[in-house]
């Protein structure tokens, strides 16, 4: 007897992965899977490759990644359905993060020598006769598990980033976008065509964990916190350094001076785009008392517009059919517990889809409120003023961005906010800055991506001395006399010792 599988769920057939459209049940891309033999295989080659990349230096790999930059924008409408087809996302919002990648792109093969390129450091007076120099240089292999629902923008995120520091980069892609995954590093092939620089590797968990102990010398991880915490102890073993972000439950804090219609806007944008499933996404609100009614009311007004559906839709399928029934228990447990769903509810889920469901009067202590649900669905909760919205906010494990709309205290409140990012009269604006480091705290991880730290979190920072005369103070040195030590004792008492 046949098993039958929900659309969308990944199924191994034969030694392929077969992904199939979660709206459709269509197939998307049928690639080999992979066994641990291959993953080791595949970082071996990349090894040898990664050799051959850092000789390019920083001009030959910026000239090499603009090319590709310049593919991904040429075949954008390519890229934009298949990532539709595979992961059911609208092809605008498809349109928009693949837009956002190759900004990243583009920012990192421009700035990768400036920031990780060998400069000189001022030394101090006491080593006065040495100069200094840094460099950050690559740590040859990075391994990359990427997720489903972001599969070009976030894997790039880091892929594009250690590729311009000089590291071969073998990409594990989730289970359900693989075909994403494969385009993204055929094309790089397009253009990088003499090793295999940017290679993928596919299957399910076991693959992840295989790719893990392969002897990357560096992992990049997104997904989910109990994910991230499999990933690290996999790493620790072999002491592979990671970077993790491992999602949140971002919240938006909305003043008593806020333009409500911005707010409003930028609130339905920012929880329901994507059908929702955003890690940065904005799950919780917190409205204060004198403006709580109002700003609801537009919330409810312009999410009730939206479409729900496979083609030519605002909020296109769940991605991962098991989502479903997170989503439904995190609605049932607000209402069960006292809350009120102002527009949607319990009868919201319809597989695959789930309509805008917006909840108020939501306990604190409510999955819906406590846990990431990662669909179409806001809690909004009224607040006595910012002090509470902003200890509210700042009550649960995750902190990985948030959103403040207001004037007068809206930078003052953002920076309360225990989060990585924060972004003050819009939401999500902080993921397509390219000069701005992305990452959180806590439960959502740590590590950055993008920005100057994003690019240095793949290069090994190296530290460089040069005697450049003899030294007037030696220490360092068995040469050195009681003399040259008194002289020291004195030195520093002149240059430490005052009270300032």
């Amino acid at each position: 007897m046949t098993a039958v599988h929900a659309p969308g769920t990944p199924v191994v057939e034969d030694g392929r992965l077969v992904s199939t459209s979660p709206a459709t049940g269509a197939e998307a891309g049928r690639l080999p899977l992979a066994t641990p033999t291959d993953v080791a295989r595949a970082v071996d080659r990349a090894r040898g490759a990664g050799q051959w990349w850092a000789g390019l230096g920083f001009g030959g790999r910026r000239e090499r990644l603009l090319r590709w930059r310049s593919l991904l924008a040429r075949r954008i409408e390519e890229l934009a359905e298949l990532v539709h087809t595979e992961g059911g996302k609208p092809v605008a919002d498809a349109v928009v993060e693949i837009l956002t990648a190759i900004e990243h792109v583009d920012w990192a093969a421009r700035n990768a020598r400036r920031v990780l390129g060998p400069r000189r450091v001022r030394s101090r007076l006491i080593l006065a006769e040495f100069s200094a120099h840094l460099e950050y240089q690559p740590y040859g292999v990075v391994g990359v598990i990427g997720p489903w629902n972001y599969p070009v923008f976030t894997p790039l995120g880091s892929a594009a980033y250690a590729l311009a520091a000089g590291n071969a980069v073998v990409f594990k892609p989730s289970e359900y976008t693989p075909a994403v995954g494969q385009w993204l590093v055929d094309t790089f092939a397009e253009v990088v065509p003499e090793h295999p620089v940017f290679t993928a590797v596919h299957g399910l968990g076991d693959v992840g964990a295989a790719l893990c102990r392969s002897g990357v010398d560096k992992l990049a991880f997104t997904g989910s916190t109990a994910t991230a915490k499999k990933v690290m102890a996999a790493c620790a073993e072999s002491l592979t350094p990671v970077l993790v972000e491992a999602g949140g439950k971002d919240a938006m804090i909305v003043d008593s001076d806020a333009d409500l219609d911005a707010a409003a806007e930028a609130c339905v944008w920012g929880a329901l785009t994507n059908a929702g499933q955003t890690c940065i996404g904005i799950e919780r609100v917190y409205a204060v008392e004198p403006v709580f009614d109002a700003f609801v009311g537009k919330v409810v007004e312009r999410a009730g517009r939206l479409t729900v559906g496979a083609e030519a839709a605002d909020i296109g399928p769940i991605t991962m059919p098991g989502q479903l029934d997170v989503i439904r228990r995190h609605i049932d447990d607000a209402l069960a517990r006292g809350g009120r769903a102002v527009l949607g509810g319990a009868d919201a889920v319809r597989p695959p889809y789930v309509h805008p469901t917006v909840l108020v009067d939501v306990p604190e202590d409510s999955a819906a409120v406590r846990e990431e649900t990662f669909g179409p669905t806001l809690t909004v909760n009224r607040v006595r003023d910012a002090d509470e919205a902003v200890a509210r906010a700042n009550a649960l494990p995750y902190g990985l961005g948030g959103s403040v709309f207001g004037r007068r205290r809206a930078v003052a409140i953002a920076r309360r906010l225990r989060s990585g990012m924060a972004a003050v009269n819009s939401t999500l604006a902080f993921a397509g800055m390219s000069t701005l480091p992305f990452g959180g705290v806590g439960d959502s991880g740590f590590g950055r991506i993008h920005g100057e730290d994003g690019l240095r979190e793949f290069g090994r920072a190296k530290a460089v001395t040069r005697r450049r005369a003899r030294s007037l103070l030696p220490a360092m040195t068995f040469e050195r006399t009681p003399a040259d030590v008194a002289r020291l004792v004195k030195a520093t008492k002149l240059m430490y010792g005052r009270r300032h």
